[in-house]
């Protein structure tokens, strides 16, 4: 789904002028993922993502009168400080197999925000917008917002295989925000326990820590 409206999708001053530089310079941008979902609950974000088709090398030229960092370069992110605010600006992506159940074993950069949203973990979590673009939204997360519902984006299998800790952030998520799991995120929640071994520790303990703090905990 591309839509041009999306109510409660208020960008603030500093992200909107990362998304109008990089138009402007003609690469697409989007904000995206957690800051999208949330803006969607009607509640206020407190990070904003930025998504884009340009390269890293390709922001950095575009934000070369700002302090720029490299955060993350290698996976495609760099992180722009406007004034006292930093924004992660990342490239359209699509990653290959993670053979240790977290990380990928490599990243390649892509053109399109629809091939970058499919890699992602819940449907909820893979929505982008611009004020300029809309909303793009292939995997219904506005409908599962709406349903209360946490539910994988593809194979559920597949997700929590590359990424063993999505299998408590499926229920973080479900805990603190008063939703569901649906059902066959659910039953792939529970085949694929065992993969929460490869999981550091402090890694789980953050996860188990809110999940715990949640309204929906019980």
């Amino acid at each position: 789904y591309r839509g041009r409206e999306a109510d409660g999708v208020e960008i603030p001053q500093g992200a909107n002028m990362i998304l109008e530089r990089l138009e402007q310079a003609g690469f697409a941008a989007y904000v995206v993922g957690g800051c999208v979902r949330d803006s969607l609950r009607g509640k206020v974000p407190h990070v904003w993502v930025v998504c884009t088709s340009a390269r890293p090398e390709q922001v950095q030229d575009c934000f070369r009168d700002f302090r720029v960092l490299e955060t993350g370069i290698r996976h495609g992110t760099v992180t722009v400080l406007a004034g006292q605010e930093p924004y992660e600006i990342t490239t359209f992506r699509v990653e290959s197999a993670y053979s240790d159940s977290r990380h990928p074993d490599s990243v390649t950069f892509v053109r399109r925000v629809e091939d970058d949203l499919a890699r992602r973990d819940f449907t909820v979590n893979a929505m982008a917008y611009s004020p300029s673009r809309g909303l793009v939204d292939l995997f219904d997360g506005q409908g599962d917002l709406r349903r209360k519902r946490i539910r994988c984006v593809g194979e559920a299998d597949l997700r929590f295989q590359e990424d063993a800790l999505r299998i408590l952030r499926a229920l973080r998520f479900a805990s603190t925000y008063g939703f569901c799991v649906e059902e066959e995120t659910a039953r792939s929640v529970h085949q694929n326990r065992g993969l929460l071994g490869k999981i550091a520790p402090e890694r789980i303990r953050v996860e188990l820590g809110k999940l715990l703090c949640g309204q929906a905990a019980a």
